[in-house]
């Protein structure tokens, strides 16, 4: 790194963590109960963010896992360039003192009487609810394919966890050494970080031809619609990097099934079902709101009515018919915000409209789709892309990173600068 590399990616690092050193907002007196279901990246930003705003509140946080899981960095670890515990800390570590955590799944949400169940019995009441449980991966929506046969037989599947994205690199790594042809899949559902597809792609189509297995490889990436990418700018820059690489798009292709033995996978298109053979299958699973939101009577009726994403406004991510419950990170039934960057700018929103409420005034805070993807597009380069709902590009850093130039300060930033600032989300400090 030179010395204006190294000052550029200072100056980044310092305005990602900007909000860290804004002045605190004033407390709020109050002992009013809140429940956030949820202790992942959204509810545990927005638990540390309110114990330091609300005086004597009740704050509960119900999730049962004691893992936190850095998802971003999971399309590292199934490239090989992360170890699994790479994304692996405790949930403990995390949440704040002063508050209460029920380690138990919820089960059940009753908006009208401001209630929770959990798996373990409990009834909790809330005044306020954040719902932020994250969303489900449903493996079991595609015929013939369960999670037991990741690692095998040609098949990754990274969503599924640090374990499964090291599976998934043994199978990929296989496939760069010894070539053939490489399906990679996009589900037709909305789903968290939509580049991360692409990515996966990008990474393993560029390590098979540094590897010298260019001429061994066909890449195919079955493609949902016939856009690549949510971004009109975004979706054609991705078209010019498939033809240069080489890389064939299958659009319209949705995987309905696989057949492992015979390494076959069967989609559905609009001419009907069709067939690709493969020697590697990369398989994003059918994406939707868990059965406990899908089953509380929040979810959109009238949109995504397969999927069960919770009825916010786009704006407040406030609930449209329940004003005392807000949602936030991959459950809120907005059109962006499916990534971890969008949490950090979706958090101070909740935290501004929850905080007023109480106070028994108007929130202001307003946000605006903010959705950024550090699409990595060959080791040791990526684009920051960073988008808003009108699809317009948002640069965080403009005249220092073209956000669709490949750069290696875009790549650098992914994987060294932005789990330190997402670690700092966390804490409620960014």
């Amino acid at each position: 790194m030179n010395r204006r590399q190294f000052i550029t990616l200072s100056a980044a690092g310092a305005l990602l963590g900007a909000s860290a050193h804004t002045a605190p907002a004033q407390t709020v007196k109050t002992s009013a109960s809140i429940v956030i279901i949820g202790a992942g990246a959204a509810g545990t930003s927005l638990a540390n963010r309110l114990v330091r705003r609300l005086d004597g509140a009740k704050i509960t946080i119900i999730d049962p896992s004691e893992r936190h899981l850095y998802q971003p960095g999971l399309s590292l670890v199934a490239a090989g360039l992360k170890p699994a515990d790479y994304v692996v800390s405790s949930t403990a570590h995390w949440l704040p003192d002063g508050i209460d955590w029920i380690a138990e799944t919820a089960t059940g949400i009753d908006p009208e009487a401001r209630t929770v169940t959990t798996s373990g019995g409990q009834t909790v009441r809330y005044d306020f609810l954040v719902v932020a449980p994250g969303l489900v991966l449903d493996h079991d929506a595609i015929e013939g394919f369960s999670l037991d046969m990741v690692g095998e037989n040609g098949i990754g599947a990274l969503y599924a966890g640090p374990d499964y994205a090291a599976r998934t690199w043994a199978a990929a790594s296989k496939f760069t050494e010894e070539g053939g042809v490489g399906v990679f899949t996009r589900p037709a559902t909305e789903m968290k970080c939509a580049g991360a597809p692409l990515k996966h792609t990008f990474l393993i189509d560029d390590i098979a031809k540094t590897n010298g297995n260019a001429g061994k490889t066909e890449i195919i990436y079955a493609n949902n619609s016939q856009a690549l990418f949510g971004v009109p700018i975004v979706a054609e820059k991705v078209r010019m990097l498939f033809q240069d690489r080489g890389i064939a798009p299958a659009l319209s292709h949705v995987l309905k099934r696989v057949d492992a033995g015979r390494r076959i996978a069967t989609f559905d298109t609009p001419e009907g079902e069709k067939e690709l053979g493969y020697d590697y299958l990369h398989v994003i699973p059918p994406q939707r709101a868990p059965d406990v939101v899908r089953q509380s009577g929040l979810s959109w009726a009238d949109k995504w009515t397969d999927q069960g994403w919770v009825e916010v406004d786009m704006q407040t991510l406030r609930h449209l018919r329940y004003p005392d419950v807000f949602a936030l990170g991959d459950v809120a039934g907005v059109p962006k915000g499916k990534t971890a960057a969008s949490v950090k700018w979706q958090v101070p929103v909740v935290e501004d409209h929850l905080v007023a409420a109480i106070a028994g005034s108007e929130g202001t805070a307003s946000y605006n789709g903010y959705t950024s993807c550090p699409m990595i597009t060959r080791v040791g380069r990526a684009m920051l892309v960073e988008f808003d709902y009108q699809n317009n590009l948002v640069p965080s850093f403009p005249g220092i990173i073209a956000p669709l130039e490949e750069l290696w300060i875009s790549w650098l930033m992914k994987e060294l600068a932005l789990k330190p600032t997402y670690n700092a989300m966390l804490r409620g400090e960014a």
